[in-house]
């Protein structure tokens, strides 16, 4: 195989990858809006109590859609240390989604419900996102197409691989 053929396949492959991670972060970011406003107009909570909450429930969501759909061909024998990992990433993104309302709300005062979904939905989660998607492939999910493995390998080559691990 030439090395652009090679190229080729890695960058399909990242942009499937890339694709099921952003359908599953667009539904992350229906429940992070819908609970943000929910809990900021609905419960009368303040903003970054809110954004926690709501982002903590996005977390869930998005474990879920990652961990059974987008990362599916990833090893799974290690889901405890995957979780926590995930765990430790999505709270980092949280620290990153959720300071940008509290410098823009407190600091900055801009205190009106667009500018509160501005900083936290569109500014931090912009930026916690790459970050996520970085961390994510990169220490969470590794062993699918994040770690190398191709998702299209014959069968006859998966036993073959099996069979080098096993020994």
């Amino acid at each position: 195989m030439d090395e652009r053929h090679t190229l080729r396949v890695r960058l399909r492959r990242l942009r499937r990858e890339a694709a099921k991670f952003g359908t599953v972060g667009a539904l992350g970011f229906l429940v992070n809006v819908a609970v943000f406003n929910l809990c900021l107009h609905g419960l009368g909570l303040a903003p970054v109590r809110s954004g926690v909450m709501a982002t903590a429930v996005a977390i869930g969501t998005n474990y879920l859609g990652n961990r059974y759909w987008t990362y599916r061909h990833s090893d799974k024998s290690r889901m405890s240390r995957e979780a926590g990992l995930f765990l430790l990433f999505s709270g980092v993104g949280l620290v990153i989604e959720n300071g940008a309302l509290a410098v823009s709300h407190y600091a900055l005062g801009f205190t009106s419900p667009l500018a509160d979904n501005i900083a936290k939905n569109v500014v931090g989660m912009g930026i916690a996102t790459v970050f996520r998607f970085w961390s994510y492939r990169t220490w969470v999910f590794r062993g699918g197409s994040a770690g190398g493995r191709a998702l299209d390998v014959p069968a006859e080559k998966k036993r073959e691989d099996r069979r080098v691990l096993l020994k």
